[in-house]
């Protein structure tokens, strides 16, 4: 999780942060936010929780916007100019993940991009966009945008989270016909009587739901989701230690403008045409690396013993030549050990490489190690 920013900027709230207060969290400010990073029981309470059960997080600080156009294929273009991801052949329902790219291909945020399945909204494309970018993520797109496809934010829209092995039995009970999607699909729903977006997706590796939902009935679709035994509030803490165990990037750390795409492990998200098409910021990089290889590349790493390694720490050889950094590391509940991911020189990245770790000036052991830590459970 990013170190809380401050600044002399009054910090915006959620509409849910009388219910974080109300449950006694410990309230930080994240990405110009009032946001909570736990609640009474603890970080490791509710990570396990999630794993367990059904975690609910409050995600309504994320930027959601929708980009508008005549048809699916204008927008879907003007889309594609500034993403790497196939959007021209998204299917009705179908979410998928990308990078909005500068010009050097070097990534200015990620961001999930949908497309709608109603009649209604022939020619919208749904973004959610990370909170500490998304005004910078507007304005990029908004100035590069053709005539006749605009963007429309969705400001009035709160954004939760249902995660864990039980999450989909909390929806059926609720009568939500939105547990018949599948992984990295969406539409319309109701849940507890209110109209909700929902996409079956997340950012912890379990099954799991997020839900967009007005912010007027934000607050009833919390306590309604929260009044089911299987279902606890998790803070931002548990947030970043189940994204960390499921191998996921985190913007302005794992990635940021100084990675490509492909130096990142994200060459799954550039589907097959694109590669080969191009006609993005940045393309003449990533199809060089995906041809030569990067020079250096984000790996999964163990260290041994039970010290963790935190962002900003120096990788090196064990005969103490410098290979690279640590981007996110802690401790991983799941399992019960440190846990980190770092970009290293691509002669040192197979899984099983020797590391070393500088941490307070000692070399401490490490192995590159495969990610997922945690195996995701998506329901495909």
């Amino acid at each position: 999780m990013a170190e809380p920013v401050h600044s002399d900027e009054p910090l915006l709230t959620t509409p849910l942060h009388a219910e974080h207060v109300a449950l006694g969290a410990r309230m930080v400010p994240f990405a110009g936010y009032d946001m909570p990073v736990q609640y009474p029981t603890g970080i490791l309470t509710e990570h396990n929780w999630t794993r367990e059960h059904a975690g609910l997080f409050d995600v309504s600080h994320m930027g959601q916007a929708a980009l508008g156009g005549p048809d699916h294929e204008t927008t879907a273009r003007a889309l594609e100019a500034l993403i790497p991801a196939d959007i021209v052949n998204l299917k009705p329902g179908q979410q998928r993940y990308s990078q909005l790219l500068d010009e050097n291909g070097g990534i200015l945020d990620d961001l999930m991009v949908t497309r709608p399945t109603t009649d209604e909204e022939k020619g919208y494309i749904y973004l959610v966009v990370n909170a500490s970018m998304k005004e910078a993520d507007y304005a990029h797109i908004q100035a590069r945008l053709p005539q006749g496809v605009t963007l429309v934010r969705g400001d009035d829209r709160a954004l939760l989270a249902l995660q864990g092995p039980s999450a989909e039995g909390v929806l059926a009970r609720l009568g939500s016909g939105a547990v018949n999607l599948s992984f990295m699909m969406s539409g319309w729903f109701e849940i507890a009587g209110l109209r909700c977006h929902v996409s079956r997706s997340g950012y912890t590796g379990e099954d799991g739901f997020e839900i967009s939902v007005k912010s007027d009935d934000a607050v009833a679709l919390w306590r309604a989701l929260l009044a089911d035994p299987d279902v606890k509030p998790i803070g931002l803490g548990a947030r970043d230690s189940l994204r960390l165990e499921a191998g996921l990037c985190l913007y302005g750390h794992d990635i940021d403008p100084t990675t490509s795409p492909i130096e990142a492990g994200l060459t799954w998200s550039i589907q097959k045409r694109r590669r080969e098409e191009g006609g993005f910021p940045g393309a003449a990089r990533i199809q060089r690396e995906l041809k030569e290889g990067p020079a250096r590349v984000r790996v999964g790493i163990r260290p041994e013993g039970r010290a963790p390694a935190r962002e900003g720490t120096v990788i090196t050889t064990p005969d103490g030549r410098e290979v690279g950094i640590v981007t996110s590391g802690g401790f991983g509940p799941t399992v019960n050990g440190p846990v980190a991911m770092g970009y290293v020189a691509r002669d040192v990245s197979s899984v099983g490489t020797d590391l070393h770790l500088i941490v307070r000036g000692k070399p401490l052991p490490a192995k590159v190690a495969a990610m997922p830590f945690a195996p995701h459970r998506y329901k495909r």
